[in-house]
């Protein structure tokens, strides 16, 4: 043990004696610096040889020095002052931010225990609908307290409630002003390429918003492959802009739900039951929705800054029913039971789904918004707006009148005429080995299938085959090595390269080789 203890004094004795030396230099510097009387003793030993205009130079030199000196201290005292200040800031931030959150926490606390104690008290005076207005109005704030009265069915079907009074204000005066509805006439002659004309030209002539037609081309066939589409990129692009002058386009406006960062749940989107009213409190959504029950229009729903809050917890449904194969199982749930008086296209408390209803989320990468995963974009269909168009003079394009149902079925004509050459399918099944092998990962069935649906719409929006395959895999297979180890792939990226060029030529694939390069300089 002596002769370890030995070894390790001796080994570690050259480490902190150089320690000891910079630590010492340090303030043998800063002593030398404020060695004022050395600096005095030099102007004694030259005092006897200055004459009266030397003399006046050495104060110079002297003012100088103290001046330097005190610049020196001052800057010190700054830097200090900073330090402090920002820490005292950050330390009142995060105690703010504690406090709201437990006043937050607290409100909801009373708000639920009040709405508890209110709906004991009409439990316990027994209140039907409209018996008492005066204390209803003293108990709500209103004069309306529905109270449920609830009859069990002994043959198994749902229980329903009497009452004179919609629960769906909302969607009980759609099924009023809709029910002589007759749908319009529409234009069922024209091609896809010809409506991303007619679009680029109207946003251009009518709203001042320009747009590549490449852009467009992509909007229109991602309608094709997936119910969600994801307009990105930086601020000021025109991505909200897009979603929403496509329904002023189709004279259906677009419904624009501004998320925000509280949303957690679906109830943002649809509204929630009050059990303490007994109405349910209805979204602009939720309303356009039921509308295109009604309608054979494209309706299309703006998911505004949809990643200010996590997609995953308020879209977390949807996602899943919009993946259900038949649409038929397009169903969400709003109510546990039913009301005689509850919408008409409400089967128990039920509601389908539109078929011709497409939500297009915005989303801004910056520090204030959550990072969309992967079970977002898989089943998205993202679109990159990193540029403003440049103006361009466009003829006066009027408005669109578009069935839902001829939009789709130029969708399935698009498949059988333009189906992906089996070659290029070849091709891409040769990748997926090769990213399996190299990169340790593979497609999904999900990716092949919107591939399948978006490439032969993109040709026949007037793009081609090759640009449209280079534009999926770069944006739903490659957009994954983000979260690999980019160290690790380095050295991989520069031969992925060279198998595109050799497999699909070097004139093709160039968003997917911009993407690998651009990753390349990330590393």
């Amino acid at each position: 043990m002596d002769l370890y203890l030995r070894f390790f004094f001796d080994f570690m004795n050259p480490f902190f004696k150089g320690l000891g030396t910079i630590f010492k230099s340090i303030f043998d510097g800063i002593a030398n610096m404020f060695n004022f009387p050395k600096y005095i003793e030099i102007i004694k030993n030259y005092s006897t040889e200055f004459k009266g205009g030397q003399w006046i130079l050495v104060g110079a030199i002297v003012l100088a020095l103290l001046a330097i000196v005190g610049l020196i201290i001052f800057l010190i005292f700054l830097l200090f002052k900073k330090i402090f200040k920002i820490r005292k800031t950050m330390v009142e931030q995060e105690s703010l931010l504690e406090e709201v959150g437990k006043l937050n926490y607290t409100v909801a606390k009373l708000q639920q225990e009040k709405e508890r104690l209110f709906a004991m008290k009409v439990s316990q005076l027994g209140l039907k609908p409209g018996e008492d207005p005066v204390l209803n109005q003293k108990l709500e704030g209103t004069s309306e307290v529905a109270t449920e009265e609830t009859n069990e069915e002994e043959d198994g079907k749902p229980e329903v409630v009497e009452t004179n009074d919609s629960r769906f204000f909302k969607l009980t005066e759609l099924d009023k002003e809709l029910a002589d509805y007759q749908q319009p006439e529409t234009d069922n002659t024209i091609t896809l390429e010809g409506i991303c004309e007619m679009f680029r030209n109207f946003a251009a002539s009518k709203m001042r918003l320009y747009y590549r037609i490449e852009i467009i081309r992509l909007y229109v066939s991602s309608f094709a492959s997936t119910r969600l589409i994801i307009l990105q990129g930086i601020s000021g692009t025109g991505k909200t802009s897009l979603a929403y002058a496509w329904g002023k386009f189709l004279m259906n406006d677009a419904v624009i739900a501004s998320v925000q960062p509280s949303w957690r749940d679906r109830t943002e989107l649809f509204g929630y039951f009050n059990e303490f009213t007994k109405k349910f409190n209805e979204t602009e959504v939720l309303a356009k929705m039921y509308e295109a029950t009604y309608k054979d229009q494209v309706y299309i729903t703006i998911l505004d800054e949809m990643n200010i809050a996590r997609v995953e917890y308020y879209f977390a449904e949807m996602l899943s029913i919009l993946e259900m194969p038949s649409r038929d199982e397009w169903v969400i749930t709003l109510v546990p039971n039913v009301w005689p008086t509850d919408p008409k296209k409400l089967f128990d408390g039920k509601l389908k789904l539109p078929d011709n209803m497409w939500y297009i989320g915005t989303i801004n990468n910056d520090d204030s918004t959550f990072m969309v995963t992967d079970k977002v974009y898989d089943r998205a269909m993202p679109i990159d707006l990193n540029e403003k168009g440049a103006p361009f003079d466009a003829p006066d394009t009027p408005n669109l009148s578009l069935s839902s149902k001829y939009f789709e079925s130029l969708f399935r004509k698009a498949w059988d005429e333009h189906q992906v050459s089996q070659e290029n399918m070849d091709k891409i099944e040769e990748m997926d080995n090769y990213v399996i092998e190299h990169f340790r990962m593979a497609f999904g069935n999900r990716i092949v299938k919107q591939l399948k649906e978006f490439v032969p719409v993109y040709i026949a929006c007037g793009g081609s085959e090759i640009d449209g395959i280079d534009y999926v895999i770069s944006h739903k297979i490659l957009r994954k090595f983000e979260q690999l180890n980019l160290a690790f792939i380095r050295d991989e990226i520069d031969g992925f390269i060279e198998f595109l060029n050799k497999k699909f030529g070097k004139e093709n694939m160039n968003e997917c080789k911009e993407y690998l390069l651009r990753l390349k300089k990330m590393m």
